[in-house]
């Protein structure tokens, strides 16, 4: 299965995720976080760097909660304010 190129929107959606992620992370480490989320760390550390962009709503999902934020709150961050 060939996968479609990310778009540059995309790309930077996910680059925001990442900052949120590590932003609310704060002093907690990646073990800590992925073990509540029930993620490997190396998962989550794809995430917060970028590498993958485009995780899935139950990884996000399970991440928001490890980290006590809403889903409300990840979709206002990492969208993109209108031009």
């Amino acid at each position: 299965m060939v996968r479609t190129p990310l778009t540059p929107e995309e790309r930077e959606r996910g680059e925001r995720l990442g900052r949120l992620l590590r932003e609310a992370r704060g002093s907690r480490s990646m073990n800590e976080v992925a073990a509540v989320a029930g993620l490997s760390a190396e998962t989550l550390r794809k995430i917060e760097t970028g590498r993958a962009p485009t995780p899935a709503f139950f990884t996000v999902a399970a991440l928001a909660s490890a980290l006590g934020l809403s889903l409300d709150e990840v979709l206002a961050r990492c969208t993109p304010l209108p031009a």
